[in-house]
């Protein structure tokens, strides 16, 4: 981004120019940049990324002094919070498919709880997905996965959700909005210290 004074002979020229340049203001300062075309938002990466870093957002606040604390050290080297050191660390982690973590380094101890049975039942453009949790262990959350074809591996790139556990209540999750067709899932526990669950196994069901 360049700041200028007077763009194109203007004190306040905006839009783009010859699809390759955007001039515009922020905070009263005129600015000239690159034009860029979005990435699709709705691609398997981007949502799945996103999910990910939802779950991570929302269960900082949840994390005890002491979990905040391991970040330190990170954070000093990345000249950031413990909050972003907390966040750039497991979205990379998870970005290479490994599990998220409250502390840093992942400790990355084996799944200790016992998984439910999964159902996946459709509705109006809509699936609810439930998975129900027989013991939480050291189980944080359960990340769901979505595919179009059936016996499709989990990846960090099908993923669409991943929802905290607490205790042994059912975990349930509605996909929406959906389009008519054939919709699989499954799930994978993750421990609070960098580990994934087996595949639970797939369920399918199908929006008309």
């Amino acid at each position: 981004m360049v700041k200028v004074s007077g763009p194109a002979f203007s004190m306040d020229a905006s839009g783009s120019l010859g699809g390759a340049i955007v001039f515009s203001k922020w905070k009263g300062r005129n600015y000239i940049r690159q034009l860029v075309t979005p990435a699709n938002p709705k691609s398997g990466g981007q949502v799945g990324m996103r999910s990910c870093f939802k779950f991570l957002t929302q269960e900082w606040a949840g994390l005890t002094d002491g979990n905040k604390a391991t970040w330190e050290d990170r954070a000093d080297d990345m000249v950031a919070s413990t909050f972003n050191a907390y966040c750039s660390y497991n979205q990379k982690r998870w970005r290479n498919f490994e599990g998220i973590s409250k502390e840093d380094p992942a400790a990355d101890t084996p799944f200790s709880g016992t998984e439910g049975v999964l159902t996946a039942v459709a509705s109006e453009r809509s699936i609810t997905v439930t998975q129900k949790v027989t013991a939480e262990g050291n189980g944080w959350g359960v990340a769901i996965f979505r595919y179009a074809v059936t016996a499709t591996p989990t990846a960090w790139n099908n993923l669409i959700a991943v929802v905290p556990i607490a205790a042994t209540a059912d975990v349930v999750y509605v996909d929406s909005p959906l389009d008519p067709g054939a919709y699989f899932y499954n799930t994978r526990f993750m421990t609070d210290d960098g580990v994934y669950g087996a595949e639970v196994g797939e369920e399918t069901d199908t929006v008309t």
